[in-house]
């Protein structure tokens, strides 16, 4: 479908979005912070404070990647005290991980540590405007990755 006349080509904004947002992914990825979690880490604790206490099948579909790995994943976050597993109060067969304590501090300490990492780069030589425009985009990116 065509673009209207003064609208911004779809492609040429995808493009540009997919250039920024992987040189922004991998700057702060170059920047190590002390205890860091690895990308599975990360993804499966997130998960697990946003949705609350699931199973290792149904956190390897929501993050698309196999059993095998998610299983390993957790194993490694149960040994150190971050995700515990209980039986599932719906259906005691099954067994569903929860975040402790322990991995919530965790992972607060991680985004606070990366938070920083960004607010220091943005204090450094981005205009009041400039801060508006992407505080303004933010949510408009977010939207953009949960429909991927």
């Amino acid at each position: 479908m065509p673009s209207e006349p003064n609208e911004p080509d779809v492609s040429r904004v995808a493009r540009a979005l997919l250039v920024s947002v992987s040189l922004l992914r991998r700057r702060l990825r170059q920047a190590p912070i002390e205890g860091e979690l690895t990308l599975p880490e990360t993804a499966a604790l997130s998960r697990l404070e946003r949705s609350g206490p699931n199973t290792s099948a149904s956190l390897a579909r929501d993050e698309q990647i196999s059993p095998q790995s998610m299983g390993a994943t957790l194993a490694g976050l149960q040994t150190r005290g971050l995700v515990q597993r209980a039986a599932d109060p719906d259906d005691g067969r099954r067994v569903v991980l929860a975040l402790t304590d322990t991995g919530l501090e965790v992972l607060r300490t991680r985004r606070s540590a990366r938070v920083e990492q960004l607010a220091e780069a943005l204090a450094d030589g981005f205009t009041p405007a400039e801060l508006r425009q992407l505080l303004a985009v933010a949510p408009l990116l977010e939207r953009l990755a949960q429909n991927l």
